[in-house]
């Protein structure tokens, strides 16, 4: 059984150095990490990204090439009927929050920003529906601007646990992410972070003596050996 034990948050000269090493070994791991999800617009990864809260990405990304079919841009969007457009998202979770807030969305990206996704970081949180690890993820993917670190699960947690933060507050963590990472790199963690979750540090099975980072993470345990019970002679001992 792997026990993970929360270590305290390192001093900042410290955390600035355990980040450096943790992205420069993720880099080697994971060359090339980027998003998961399928987009072809900062239009389509904006609300890919809407739809993405509490739900995975391959979900996702099977659910957007219909609905982007059929609502190709904002201005179709703005329009939909929003019971048919619950429909299309329906398996995502949550739909009816996320299919109002994709309308509503859309409607103001129409009506503000002549039917273009916003490039301003402030504009984008602006939108409804849109907080800051989504305005950070189209920022960071569609105009390739480092405006924040994207906190997802598995960033909440795996920063946690490297010892880089000790809040549980998404807002909170990436203000204590932006200062210890440099700035060209602040898009990139997150998604070295979000593939070292999936394939390696899983919530409720990690594989601690697989990890590229178990040397440098002083939450890092391994699955001892099994001990050998000595013979009893057929009685149990106590």
């Amino acid at each position: 059984m792997h026990i993970r034990i929360q270590m305290k948050k390192l001093d900042p000269s410290g955390a600035k150095a355990q980040a450096r090493k943790v992205i420069g070994l993720l880099r080697k791991e994971f060359p090339g990490a980027s998003t998961a999800l399928e987009f072809r617009s900062p239009y389509e990864l904006l609300v890919a990204t809407i739809l993405s809260a509490q739900c995975t990405d391959e979900r996702v990304n099977k659910v957007t090439p219909g609905l982007f079919k059929k609502y190709p841009d904002a201005r179709r969007m703005a329009a939909a009927d929003l019971p048919e457009l619950e429909q299309e998202v329906r398996s995502t979770g949550f739909f009816r929050m996320k299919a109002k807030n994709i309308r509503a969305c859309s409607a103001t990206i129409v009506e503000r920003h002549g039917g273009q996704v916003p490039r301003s970081f402030d504009e984008l949180v602006a939108l409804p529906g849109v907080g800051r690890k989504t305005a950070n993820c189209v920022m960071g993917a569609a105009y390739g601007v480092n405006s924040g670190v994207v906190v997802d699960t598995h960033v909440h947690r795996i920063s946690r646990l490297l010892g880089l933060t000790q809040n549980d507050d998404p807002v909170n963590i990436e203000q204590d992410l932006m200062p210890i990472l440099p700035q060209n790199d602040w898009y990139d963690f997150s998604n070295l972070i979000i593939l070292h979750g999936r394939r390696t540090c899983i919530a409720r099975r990690p594989k601690c003596a697989e990890c590229v980072l178990s040397r440098i993470c002083p939450s890092a345990t391994h699955v001892p050996s099994p001990k050998i019970a000595p013979k009893t002679n057929g009685r149990m001992r106590s």
